[in-house]
């Protein structure tokens, strides 16, 4: 299936302004090709192509809307910005591909960078949820400090992976099924203590991912696929 970004309304199908130029001048495609749209929201159009000049339509054979949601396990990853931008979008890219709900990037205490391109970061989510065939785009939320965001968790099962092993951790397979995850990966530098015990104060339980010593990318792609093998198998 070729997948494509647009938006659907009602039997009607308008095609994403960029994703219209890379059908016509990367791509090269023709009329009368098959494709599919998704909104992103769990909605998908099927059709062909119908190319005059600058126009690109979808000539609409079907419209399928709220299409079950296999994201379950919900993971949500609250990552702390770090230099390499380009090792942030790794992580974005293929925590996407294996189904991750919802991303937050936070500013912490040994936070080095300041800003975050975020319509960067929403198209690279975008693409990377295309190759991987989703209509459920993950959530992609703006730069916030760690103590506001801390003020306002709201999720149950809440964890901190950090690397202080003079404090008490439990293992990934320690952690019981549910629904609904967040997991807090931290910076360069490691989460302060300060920051740490401030989530211990709200019973948020610390975990270790692993003997070794991880990038922070690299913990969040970790728990992006221990939250997809829960998906794809449903193990424990």
């Amino acid at each position: 299936m070729k997948l494509f970004y647009g938006s659907i309304e009602k039997d009607s199908v308008v095609i994403d302004e960029q994703e219209a130029h890379h059908i016509s001048k990367v791509l090269r495609m023709q009329s009368g090709e098959k494709i599919s749209v998704t909104d992103g929201k769990g909605g998908i159009a099927h059709g062909v192509l119908s190319l005059a000049g600058k126009n690109i339509i979808l000539k609409v054979s079907k419209i399928e809307k709220n299409l079950p949601n296999n994201n379950i396990p919900r993971l949500h990853i609250a990552i702390a910005l770090i230099k390499n931008m380009d090792r942030l979008e790794y992580f974005v890219e293929k925590s996407t591909e294996m189904g991750i709900s919802e991303i937050t990037f936070l500013l912490t205490e040994n936070t080095e960078r300041k800003n975050l391109n975020l319509n960067r970061i929403i198209k690279q989510s975008v693409a990377a949820s295309k190759q991987s065939l989703r209509v459920y785009f993950p959530r992609i939320n703006p730069l916030i400090k760690f103590s506001e965001f801390v003020d306002n968790l709201s999720e149950n099962q809440i964890f901190i992976a950090h690397c202080d092993d003079t404090l008490p951790r439990i293992s990934l397979s320690e952690i019981p099924k549910n629904r609904d995850y967040l997991f807090f990966i931290g910076p360069e530098g490691d989460f302060s203590r300060k920051e740490i015990f401030s989530l211990k104060e709200k019973n948020v339980m610390s975990v270790s991912l692993g003997k070794g010593r991880l990038r922070t990318e690299t913990a969040g792609v970790l728990v992006s696929a221990w939250n997809c093998l829960h998906m794809n198998t449903g193990s424990e």
